[in-house]
């Protein structure tokens, strides 16, 4: 790639300028009039679609109209394909990666290594078909958003939260102290503000006030900004009461809470199974107490389960908006569809509202549901297809064989290469 020389400089310096709230997509993209043939189309939204055309110009899709029996005449033929709107994570850290001695190194490192493989976490992301990343905890994931929007580097869109509120308590700040914090954040460029509102998966109570949550949650939506929040049990509800957007993980939420979210709109994100395998499976690459402890390790496959019985019990709850989100760490990222697997699988999901979820319900927790999420016009040309079809199979979600951003198409194994964009070519 031509700025491979210039990767640990653009990653390892956060710049201070203000980047604005809301993405402007698409403005490298060429204005190439494109045509893609579709037999089967998922449109995001819930419908399946039968023999289409889409038609795109530039980074933008211009028209989705019947008749697509002759693919000779499109630019990608994509029958006999399963083709829908890239999927979005809402929740990823997508500078976390091991280090050189094969260890956890955790994110936002400053080492040229560590640049690297921030770099290749984002370009895995989007050739599995995650074509926007939601990226939260880290000041190092600013740069690498920018240089991919500025197509330095090829990658998902990234949204960012900058440094995350800790939660701990009267150590975290007065309320006055904790708005100061949201405007900082506002300020170095993040698209969110990240907050942990409790413990870990299995420890404590909640660790911010009433007060505190809702200092945080209130500035952030004075300034525009939404508030993603790390919640279990009995801090589920006061982050709902306080009018957070969005709870990550939720377990340990009563069915009270659950119906409370669904009624106050806020959003659900919890993972199916795909992050604690992760962990089990690299355990000696993780394992460092005080976090990582030997005591963790043995409580998480008894956790899987658990997460899982939560996530069938929410699918239950009338009009709660359930997300999808991997909280994809070192060793998962180009991995993330894995979850898809578990929540049909293991969690009663249905296959559509799980597509959904990463599609069009995303894009909308996002504020981004006019730009992204669904094959429709105006929307961006963000479009994947999968060998197989995953309303009948969902470990089809595995072989992802085709996917555009924006307009331009960076991998397509179906014309028989992966290929690179001239924009990020030597």
């Amino acid at each position: 790639m031509r700025s491979a020389k210039l990767l640990p400089l653009i990653l390892v310096t956060v710049g201070a300028v203000m980047m604005p709230q809301k993405p402007a997509f698409g403005s490298h993209a060429p204005a190439k009039r494109i045509v893609v043939a579709a037999s089967t189309l998922l449109d995001g939204k819930g419908r399946v679609l039968h023999g289409v055309r889409v038609v795109i110009q530039g980074a933008k899709i211009i028209s989705v109209k019947p008749g697509a029996p002759d693919g000779a005449s499109a630019d990608y033929d994509l029958r006999g394909l399963t083709v829908l709107p890239g999927w979005i994570d809402a929740h990823v850290h997508i500078t976390w990666s091991f280090g050189t001695d094969g260890k956890n190194a955790g994110q936002g490192g400053t080492t040229p290594e560590a640049s690297y493989a921030a770099a290749s976490n984002a370009y895995q992301t989007l050739l599995a078909g995650f074509t926007t990343v939601q990226s939260v905890g880290s000041l190092a994931d600013i740069t690498l958003r920018d240089a991919i929007a500025k197509d330095q580097l090829p990658g998902p869109r990234i949204l960012t939260s900058a440094e995350p509120i800790m939660g701990r308590g009267e150590q975290t700040g007065t309320p006055e102290e904790l708005r100061a914090f949201v405007r900082k954040q506002k300020a170095a460029g993040a698209d969110l503000i990240k907050l942990f509102a409790s413990g870990g998966m299995t420890r404590g109570t909640k660790t911010l006030s009433e007060e505190q949550l809702d200092a945080i949650c209130d500035e952030a939506k004075k300034i525009g900004l939404r508030t993603l929040v790390h919640a279990f049990r009995d801090a589920v509800a006061a982050a709902t009461l306080a009018g957070c957007t969005e709870v990550e993980h939720g377990l340990g939420a009563s069915e009270d809470d659950l119906k409370l979210m669904a009624e106050k709109g806020i959003y659900l994100d919890p993972q199916a199974g795909l992050l604690l395998e992760n962990y089990i499976e690299n355990k000696t690459r993780f394992l460092a107490p005080p976090y990582y402890t030997e005591e963790s390790f043995a409580a998480m496959k008894d956790l899987i389960p658990a997460h899982q019985e939560f996530l069938t019990r929410a699918a239950q709850v009338p009009g709660l908006k359930i997300l999808y989100g991997t909280d994809a760490v070192a060793g998962m990222h180009g991995r993330n569809a894995e979850d898809f697997i578990h929540r049909v699988r293991d969690c009663g999901i249905e296959p559509m509202a799980a597509m959904v979820s990463a599609n069009s319900l995303n894009a909308e927790s996002l504020g981004l549901a006019d730009q992204i999420g669904a094959v429709a016009p105006g929307h961006e040309a963000d479009l994947i297809a999968l060998d197989g079809d995953p309303l009948k199979d969902i470990t089809a979600v595995r072989r992802v064989v085709f996917v555009m951003k924006g307009g331009i198409v960076y991998k397509d194994v179906v014309g028989g290469a992966l290929r690179i964009p001239a924009k990020v070519q030597p």
